[in-house]
């Protein structure tokens, strides 16, 4: 009776140690990024253009095709430099982008900060470009900032972790390797 509950033990943790090690590997193209930063302003607002590069790993696409909403969040913060003191912030804000796809109709529904009505794609391709390109961000009110300074954004994109209901994350372990936050970038302008 003892031996066989040991061989079963042994069995389920060579069983978690190999999906452990299978799994991260298997999603994984590079570390995601943002790339190609550009800061502008139309007559009211400072605006940011700018991307995540391979931030969908197979895991995640997999989860997604399931029907499980993944949620980005874009992190940005706008500083004004001073020589003598602390730089001074402007602006914190953060932009949330949900992916959602309905089995039924096979469109896949993006949400921006909890807008009721969703951006509809019919598919995956279109849909995942739209939830890394972030165009025409509102960074900053231009009111907000004053002419003949230089300033700074700190940007990030970070994928808010997924809860699974009734404690499935532990079936799902998974789940937790498509996690992820890039680094803090830092693109200067002067305004």
């Amino acid at each position: 009776m003892i031996r066989k509950i040991f061989i079963e033990s042994v069995c389920v943790s060579l069983f978690v140690v190999f999906s452990i090690l299978s799994f991260p590997a298997q999603g994984r193209g590079g570390q995601p990024e943002i790339a190609d930063i550009l800061i502008s302003n139309n007559s009211e607002n400072l605006l940011l253009y700018t991307r995540c590069v391979d931030c969908f790993k197979t895991e995640m696409e997999s989860a997604i095709l399931a029907g499980v909403p993944t949620v980005f969040t874009l992190q940005l913060d706008v500083y004004r430099e001073r020589l003598l003191i602390w730089n001074k912030s402007i602006v914190s804000n953060e932009i949330k982008r949900t992916i959602k796809y309905d089995n039924l109709k096979k469109t896949f529904s993006i949400y921006t900060n909890g807008d009721l009505d969703p951006v509809i794609f019919p598919d995956f391709e279109s849909a995942q470009k739209a939830m890394a390109d972030f165009n025409g961000i509102i960074a900053s009110p231009l009111a907000a900032l004053e002419k003949g300074n230089q300033y700074y954004l700190k940007i990030r994109v970070k994928m808010d972790k997924v809860r699974l209901p009734l404690y499935m994350e532990y079936v799902f372990f998974f789940v937790s390797f498509w996690d992820f936050e890039t680094a803090w970038y830092k693109k200067d302008f002067f305004y």
